[in-house]
């Protein structure tokens, strides 16, 4: 399964938004069906509502490794897990404020005598062990607030790598956040396309950690531009939509240097549907150091500028 397990899929289609501006006013009058620009426009709206939400890319803190045992967790250097505390708008975080403890496919938190961490929004007792992670599928929200400031972590899974994801929810990175820069909207990069079906099962697609990771293989997307034909590999990841990872001229200079994501609806029984370019977006990586995207292959590298979509942000 690939890294991006639905992480970067945001939570209102174009189809979504239509039925917003089909919804009734307060008058009860029906609102009239969105232009095109109108819906991409809403697109990018709601697109940065959810990078500022608590589950959004921008309040990431930090991204720690475990290994196998005991990794003690704070922001005394001497710690397993060290969080570096960046943020100028951070209150104090203690030395130590618990332990992760990994045994086989599991995670463990021990809480210590000083600090009232909660599991699944529930107060843990002092000087307690919970299991928050397995193989099995058991995944647990921990959280942390002082003075009204709040942290929340994860522990995630990356092929053989077992990991802390934390959040500082309360990040000036949110706080600070005016927006992403797009490219004018041009209907003509919404492309018609057909989906071949795949001859092999998997992609094998490369992370920034330089694993390779076995993605589901939905077909080879083939549409033409500017009269020459062209095609990008398409990546399963279950429900509507499917989803890609590419590069293009663009990359690099005006957009992202690692490529940028964009989901298209499921094709038709003979294989159509659309890609349209100017939803295509910035991966995490762009946003945070604190993320583990996946890279485009090097078919999914395109030889022409794609001035459509978001540019680039920041500096990672």
């Amino acid at each position: 399964m690939p890294n991006t397990r639905g992480f970067f899929k945001l939570s209102f289609s174009l189809v979504s938004l239509t039925m917003l501006f089909l919804s009734t006013n307060a008058k009860g009058q029906k609102a009239t069906i969105p232009t095109y620009i109108e819906s991409i426009n809403q697109w990018h709206k709601l697109r940065e509502v959810e990078l500022k939400s608590p589950k959004g890319w921008l309040n990431l803190a930090g991204l720690f490794w475990l290994h196998k045992g005991v990794n003690t967790f704070g922001v005394n250097k001497n710690n397993d897990c060290v969080y570096e505390n960046p943020d100028p708008s951070d209150v104090f975080f203690p030395d130590h404020l618990g332990n992760f403890i990994f045994e086989g496919d599991s995670v463990m938190w021990e809480s210590l005598d000083k600090y009232v961490v909660k599991v699944n929004n529930q107060k843990m007792p002092f000087r307690s062990k919970v299991c928050v992670f397995n193989g099995k599928g058991l995944s647990s929200e921990m959280s942390w607030t002082m003075s009204g400031h709040s942290y929340s972590w994860t522990i995630i899974k990356r092929e053989d790598k077992i990991g802390v994801r934390f959040r500082d929810l309360k990040s000036s990175n949110v706080l600070l956040f005016k927006g992403i820069a797009h490219f004018p909207i041009n209907e003509k990069f919404k492309i018609k396309a057909v989906l071949q079906p795949p001859i092999e099962s998997y992609l094998m697609i490369s992370n920034v950690l330089g694993q390779q990771v076995a993605s589901k293989n939905a077909g080879k997307l083939q549409f033409t531009y500017q009269g020459k034909p062209y095609s990008l590999d398409v990546i399963d990841e279950g429900g509507n939509q499917l989803f890609i990872t590419f590069a293009d001229a663009t990359s690099g200079v005006t957009t992202y240097g690692a490529g940028r994501f964009i989901y298209i609806d499921q094709p038709d029984a003979n294989g159509n549907t659309f890609i349209d370019f100017n939803q295509a977006f910035n991966p995490p990586c762009a946003f945070t150091k604190y993320a583990t995207c996946p890279l485009p292959p090097p078919q999914n590298r395109l030889p022409f500028p794609i001035p459509a979509g978001e540019k680039n942000y920041g500096h990672h």
